[in-house]
């Protein structure tokens, strides 16, 4: 859900800097069936019935394959704005959870401050004592008032920052497109 409000801010800033919904159709996404894929197969492989079945051999496996599988989609787009940080911040969380043995480790403080309770069935996150590339791990997290609260990465960090330019940008090049040069892109100082 993290990546939920990074999509509502790159909307709200693309309104802000006057831009226009019209450019993000603008927007040439290379292979993104692949994509839908991998984040599928995540959706499905954390899913109660699945999770509960897969265990911690075939788990860690799929989740490593599905995450490298996007972070390759992200790569053969990496020329659109913003999906250079994208494959920065998913290269990042794919060398802690590889690392970490097919688990992105969660800080317990993390986990606690937005209530978390112990991890009982399968999932991509595990608390583990002394994580491999630790300042890469789930150390941080969303306060906990806010809806869909979760632990996050500096690389879930950077993703959601990639998220927010690859909105931005269209949007406000569409604004540019309608109206004639504008100047530089905002933020390109």
């Amino acid at each position: 859900m993290f990546l939920l409000y990074a999509v509502l801010v790159g909307i709200a800033l693309g309104f802000l800097v006057g831009g226009r919904p019209a450019g993000l159709a603008e927007i040439r996404f290379r292979w993104a069936w692949l994509a839908i894929f991998g984040f599928a197969v995540q959706v499905v492989l954390f899913a109660g019935p699945v999770s509960d079945r897969v265990g911690d051999v075939l788990g860690p496996i799929v989740y490593v394959g599905s995450t490298a599988l996007v972070l390759l989609v992200v790569l053969r787009n990496v020329r659109l704005p913003g999906l250079a940080i994208v494959a920065a911040g998913a290269g990042s969380n794919l060398a802690a959870i590889v690392a970490n043995g097919g688990y992105m480790p969660a800080g317990p403080a993390a986990r606690a401050e937005i209530g978390q309770g112990a991890i009982t069935t399968y999932s991509n996150s595990k608390v583990i004592a002394d994580p491999a590339l630790e300042p890469l791990t789930d150390i941080l997290s969303l306060p906990a008032w806010l809806p869909f609260t979760n632990i996050f990465s500096v690389g879930d960090l950077l993703i959601a920052a990639g998220v927010v330019v690859a909105i931005v940008v269209p949007m406000w090049r569409a604004r540019a497109g309608a109206s004639g040069n504008l100047g530089p892109v905002p933020g390109s100082d």
